[in-house]
């Protein structure tokens, strides 16, 4: 190939690189923290082309190349503890202790099952496959929920949000549900589920289901809203030293510093640190694919699994995770920690996201944690 294709490639990658260092909330410039792996793909594309082509080296090349080469490294940076390189952020039960104890364990399956998928069948045959002790569904509408009626025996405690906006949300368990709410943080628009879990052995842990919007021309003009409502249960959680599971489709990616100033603030642990990206948007796009779906926890859990589950229909995949409530790993496992610079941070973008919320829907009381 010739050398100006692969000076545009490497013009391409400092492009993205440098969009999102900026800090602007604009979802023109929160859309390039979502693919990085695929502009690390790029630059090495570039690099190894670039060393191939070019005939000879003058200073400008030389620089240009080293700007390139920052590029990559800070790309690789930013996804090299989603794989087994880095150091387990959570210890597997396995090699921690003895055999699960069923009633310690909590197993859960996220799906954003797409409104619009028509193929209900798979999800119902992929819960009654691994009985989950809960299902939490996105995107389901009245349609899903009358869909889903049928796992209903076997899940008894239901928290229903239908809506047809594409931010619906169930919440199905085998588990007792304590005072489970609704609450719509900073949008009469976007729901999201704050509940207790009462495990088999009695232990009570909280469990926040969230949907943000994502910053995209169809959808939130920026993250502002998407961040504030992260950090706001960030910051509930580390008022309250809860145990404690979050998940859901935050439409960020794992890497992205809204979701590591999270889990600084939360304290939560990310059980693909050390592991795997855990890439579920999008189904379709396999070259095209980050990491939507999460589930962070609290120091007292130990990993048992977490998977992939296949395709259903939707352009999500589901997640499958089972943890299991190891008190004791509270004093094994490093959280990470804020520093004041952190508390700062994370409490001028709550502030910025309440103003934003009370401007966009007057009428809407932002609804505490």
């Amino acid at each position: 190939m010739p050398l100006l294709f692969f000076d545009v490639l490497a013009g391409l990658v400092v492009f993205a690189t440098v969009m999102a260092l900026i800090p602007l909330n604009h979802w023109c410039f929160r859309g390039f923290d979502f693919p990085r792996l695929q502009i690390l793909a790029l630059a090495v594309v570039a690099i190894v082309g670039g060393l191939v082509s070019t005939p000879e080296w003058s200073i400008g090349h030389i620089l240009c190349f080293l700007v390139l080469l920052g590029c990559a490294a800070y790309q690789l940076s930013m996804i090299l503890p989603y794989t087994p390189l880095w150091p387990k952020q959570v210890q597997a039960h396995r090699s921690a202790m003895p055999a699960p104890d069923v009633k310690r364990q909590i197993s859960l399956l996220v799906s954003n099952v797409l409104t619009s998928n028509q193929n209900k069948a798979a999800l119902i045959t992929l819960v009654r496959q691994h009985q989950p002790d809960i299902v939490m569904t996105l995107e389901s509408d009245a349609a899903w929920e009358q869909a889903l009626s049928v796992i209903e025996p076997d899940y008894p405690h239901v928290v229903r949000v239908p809506l047809d906006n594409l931010y619906g949300m169930h919440l199905y368990s085998r588990l007792p549900l304590i005072a489970p709410e609704v609450k719509f943080l900073l949008s009469p628009e976007i729901p999201s589920i704050h509940t207790q879990v009462r495990l088999r052995c009695g232990k009570c842990i909280w469990l926040y289901c969230l949907h943000p919007k994502p910053p995209s021309p169809t959808e939130a003009t920026d993250s502002t809203l998407r961040d504030a409502e992260l950090l706001m249960v960030g910051d509930h959680i580390q008022q309250h030293q809860q145990t404690c599971i979050v998940a859901g489709d935050l439409n960020d990616v794992a890497w992205s510093r809204t979701t590591r100033l999270f889990q600084r603030i939360s304290g939560l642990l990310d059980p693909r640190v050390g592991r795997y990206f855990m890439n579920t948007f999008h189904v379709n796009y396999p070259m095209l694919r980050w990491s939507l779906d999460h589930v962070f926890h609290s120091t007292d859990f130990s990993l048992i699994q977490m998977q992939r589950m296949p395709n259903i229909g939707s352009d999500h995949f589901p997640v499958l995770t089972s943890l299991h409530y190891d008190p004791a790993l509270d004093e094994v496992h490093d959280a990470p920690e804020s520093t004041a610079a952190d508390e700062q941070e994370a409490a001028a973008r709550i502030e910025q996201g309440v103003e934003q919320a009370c401007a966009e829907h007057p009428q809407h009381r932002v609804d505490p944690i």
